[in-house]
């Protein structure tokens, strides 16, 4: 039986965007929040609407698979996903996109070598109109393609 502060994965179903990749699901690591509640503790990759630091109520399947419901609280952490473009100045360097948004301090995973996609964790009392600014910079410029896989008010009015 698992107990509050526990280390669970949680799984998300959605729709396969057409010309991304095929998965329908992605898991996430959490923590058990309350009998049916998670606090989500790594960056999505694929899942919009849902960000690190987000609590999410799941059900249980028969075999002991944790799938998300819905969305229960937010910090106000946003998601923000960026890939650089291999013939741009950065090249597939996810480290060269680390560097440009370090001055965000912006904690960030690399989705696979192969596909050098970042995620960035935007937390709530971060720079979003200055993050905002050095994307759209970026994807201007041919460094990148970036989209945000949840953003609050507060970034969308940043």
């Amino acid at each position: 039986m698992e107990s509050v502060g526990e280390r669970i994965k949680i799984w998300f179903r959605f729709i396969p965007r057409e010309g991304w990749f095929p998965q329908d699901t992605e898991g996430l690591w959490a923590t058990k929040f309350g009998d049916d509640t998670a606090l989500v503790r790594n960056i999505p990759f694929l899942q919009d609407g849902v960000s690190e630091g987000d609590v999410v109520r799941y059900q249980t399947d028969a075999d002991g698979r944790h799938w998300a419901v819905g969305r229960v609280s937010t910090v106000g952490n946003c998601t923000i996903r960026v890939v650089p473009i291999p013939t741009g100045p950065l090249g597939r360097s996810p480290h060269a996109v680390h560097e440009r948004l370090s001055a965000f301090g912006l904690g960030g995973e690399v989705f696979r070598e192969d596909f050098p996609m970042v995620a960035f964790t935007a937390p709530a009392d971060a720079d979003f109109a200055g993050i905002k600014a050095l994307l759209h910079q970026g994807q201007e410029e041919g460094w990148w393609h970036y989209e945000v896989g949840c953003g609050t008010d507060a970034w969308w009015n940043a």
